[in-house]
C-alpha cells in the first residue's frame, strides 16, 4: 500500500476511493473497502483510501480527549491489510473544515484523481455537514465524479461501527468488542517503576505508561490476554483499574502479571491483546482474600491461554 501525504504533489493514478477516518479499522470498515476494491477492479483503476493522521475533533477543539480504537501508525498497518492500493493522509486543518462538501470533492478530484467516491451509507462530510447523498451526486455531476453509496454491515442485528465497539470495550465485553473488530483489542506501553506489592504478594506485574493517552483503556477489572515482548509471546493476567485493597486512591493503573515469567523488563516495550474479561475490580477486607482471587484468576488465565 502506497502512503500519500495529503500535502503531495505529484502525479496520480485515477482511483475509486472512500474518505473516514478509520478508527480501528473493523469488520464494518473492511466491508467498505471491500466494495471500494471491487468498484476498483470494475471499472480498471487503483483503489484508494483517503483519512486523516489527527481526529478531526482533536484539531477543532484541543481539550477534546478522543477514546481512540488504533493509534495513527496502528491505523496505516491495519489499513495495510485490506489489500488497498493507496492511502492518502489528508491533514486535517481548520481551513479544510470550513470547506464546503463540493469543494472537498473538487480537492480529491483535482490533487488525487479521484474518479469514483464510494461514500458511506450514514458518512457525511464538509463544513457542518449539512449536505446530503444526493447533493453529492449533484456534485459528483459537475466535478466529473461517480459517487456510490456504500452499503452497510450488520452482524448479528448491529450496525458496526467504531462507537459501537468503543462502548463494549468501556463495558468490558472484550470478547464481543473483538469479534466486531475482527482481530484482538491490544494495548502497548513502557514498564514502568510500580509499588512492587505484587512482587511481595507473589504475583509480580509489570505496570505499563500506555503509549498513546488518546487510546482507550477498556473497562476496569481483570482480563486474560496475551503479552507480545520483543518477539515472544506469553500468558498474561491484566488488571485495569484503582487496586481498591490496596487503598491505590483514584489512580488508575494498568498492570500485568506475566505468568512463567520473572525477568526484569524496566523500560521494556510491551503490547497485551485482550482475550477475555474474567471479573470486576473488588475491594477486599484482607489481603489474603486478594491472594487467593488472583491464585484462581492465574489459573483461569493458565487454562485459557496455551502459548
Amino acid at each position: 500500500m502506497d502512503i500519500i501525504s495529503g500535502s503531495s504533489i505529484g502525479s496520480f493514478q485515477d482511483s475509486v476511493a472512500t474518505i473516514g477516518f478509520f478508527d480501528g479499522v473493523h469488520r464494518g470498515h473492511r466491508f467498505l473497502l471491500e466494495q471500494v476494491k471491487a468498484a476498483a477492479r470494475k471499472r480498471g483503476i487503483d483503489s484508494a483510501v483517503v483519512t486523516f493522521p489527527v481526529h478531526p475533533r482533536k484539531v477543532l477543539n484541543k481539550s477534546f480527549q478522543p477514546e481512540l480504537l488504533s493509534t495513527a501508525d496502528e491505523k496505516l498497518a491495519l489499513l495495510e491489510t485490506t489489500g488497498v492500493q493507496h492511502c492518502i493522509m489528508l491533514p486535517f486543518t481548520y481551513e479544510l473544515s470550513l470547506s464546503s462538501a463540493y469543494d472537498f470533492m473538487k480537492l480529491l478530484r483535482e490533487r488525487f484523481h479521484i474518479r469514483t467516491l464510494v461514500v458511506g451509507y450514514d458518512h457525511q462530510f464538509g463544513h457542518n455537514r449539512t449536505e446530503k447523498f444526493e447533493d453529492y451526486c449533484h456534485y459528483g455531476k459537475e466535478l466529473h465524479i461517480e459517487v456510490v453509496c456504500a452499503k452497510k454491515y450488520v452482524e448479528e442485528g448491529h450496525t458496526v461501527s467504531s462507537s459501537l465497539i468503543r462502548r463494549l470495550l468501556k463495558e468490558g465485553k472484550v470478547e464481543q468488542a473483538n469479534a466486531f473488530l475482527g482481530y484482538a483489542y491490544s494495548l502497548s506501553g513502557i514498564v514502568v517503576e510500580g509499588h512492587r506489592i505484587g512482587r511481595e504478594l507473589g504475583f509480580p506485574t509489570a505496570n505499563l505508561t500506555i503509549d498513546d493517552v488518546g487510546k482507550l483503556v477498556p473497562a476496569d477489572g481483570v482480563y486474560a490476554a496475551y503479552v507480545y515482548m520483543k518477539k515472544d509471546r506469553y500468558a498474561g493476567m491484566l488488571n485495569i483499574g484503582k487496586r481498591p485493597t490496596m487503598d491505590n486512591g483514584t489512580d488508575r493503573t494498568v498492570e500485568v502479571h506475566i505468568l512463567n515469567f520473572s525477568d526484569d523488563i524496566y523500560r521494556q516495550p510491551l503490547r497485551m491483546e485482550l482475550l477475555k474479561y474474567l471479573r470486576p475490580e473488588r475491594k477486599y477486607e484482607q489481603v489474603e482474600e486478594l491472594v487467593e482471587q488472583m491464585k484462581k484468576d492465574r489459573e483461569e488465565v493458565a487454562l485459557l491461554i496455551r502459548v
